[in-house]
């Protein structure tokens, strides 16, 4: 693992562009969606990732893995999934004396880094054993806890296209991810570059520019950033202002939305703003660090009613109208 040293605001935007870098020798594009992923990360948090497949998903998390030196761990979710394939079990050997002792079998979810591949087609009760795991940090099995090895990640996916046989997570669920994440399809230009990079014999590889602990302290530096009292205010206007019952709430979510986002939603975007400023190189949080994160930690948070589902509005369009409509005071 590469030496701990004490993170300054310099060595956190030295060491996050290192990690930008070499995941660009990997993946085509996606600067946006790396960064997403990344303010998750150092904000000790899980992300969702919506996208068909085919679009880098897999390759980006397990380059992430490759460049910050974590233990990286993939379970793919089918509708036969069980609690017990994720996080263990006991099975039962015969020790050394010829008795017989249960012996904990560590499941997949042990990892630094864990990858949930289509986290909505396993059953709800195997998707709560995941988000236990998520929320404690530990696990458990026949009455025993396991911790689970800080730091730890989770990046699930989930397909919007194919939705036969899924489980869709409910909003309590969703509510525990800090930021939904849209993985679009590349450019042309972009596609010409992948094609290039990918059908050769030999393939660019991502080498440990950070560690796990790194990742925490560089974390825990930008949790302790200050945030002017006028900004925090801000934020909490316009997640409040995202309630169609309030007062500020905007046309289109008076129109459109049946549930505004929970007090989590608030907290993402502080917390986004918080590293994404850092990323930025300032130790001072902008509105513009808000106005970024805004969509990633509010669209999953926002349910809309039947006239919204019926016209197809997308929650995008809806955190533009809060963004457009909230005054920033002074």
């Amino acid at each position: 693992m590469t030496a701990t040293t004490e993170i300054s605001p310099e060595i956190f935007h030295e060491r996050t562009a290192a990690i930008e870098r070499e995941v660009a020798r990997v993946v085509v594009g996606q600067q946006e969606i790396l960064r997403h992923v990344l303010i998750c990360m150092l904000a000790s948090r899980h992300a969702l990732l919506e996208g068909v497949p085919g679009l880098g998903k897999t390759l980006l998390i397990r380059t992430l893995a490759a460049a910050l030196q974590l233990n990286f761990s993939r379970i793919q979710f089918t509708p036969d999934l069980m609690p017990s394939d994720i996080i263990g079990t006991d099975i039962l050997e015969e020790t050394e004396e010829g008795r017989r002792a249960f012996r904990f079998q560590h499941g997949p979810i042990f990892a630094n880094l864990i990858l949930a591949d289509e986290i909505n087609r396993a059953t709800p009760k195997t998707q709560s054993a995941l988000l236990e795991a998520m929320q404690e940090k530990t696990v458990t099995v026949a009455g025993r806890r396991y911790a689970l090895e800080a730091p730890f990640f989770v990046l699930a996916t989930q397909n919007p296209l194919e939705m036969e046989g899924t489980y869709p997570l409910p909003e309590a669920q969703l509510d525990r991810f800090l930021f939904k994440i849209q993985v679009d399809y590349p450019a042309v230009d972009e596609l010409v570059r992948i094609l290039d990079r990918t059908t050769g014999v030999a393939e660019p590889t991502a080498q440990a520019v950070a560690s796990g602990e790194e990742i925490l302290e560089m974390g825990a530096l930008a949790l302790n950033l200050p945030v002017a009292r006028h900004l925090s205010d801000y934020v909490a206007r316009l997640v409040f202002a995202s309630h169609p019952n309030a007062t500020e709430a905007p046309p289109e979510v008076r129109q459109y939305i049946r549930y505004g986002a929970s007090p989590r939603g608030a907290q993402a975007i502080l917390i986004g703003a918080k590293v994404n400023a850092l990323l930025e190189g300032r130790f001072n949080v902008s509105f513009g660090d808000i106005e970024t994160v805004a969509a990633p930690a509010l669209r999953h948070r926002l349910l809309l009613n039947f006239e919204g589902l019926a016209e197809n509005i997308v929650p995008d369009a809806i955190v533009q109208a809060l963004l457009r409509d909230t005054p920033k005071g002074i």
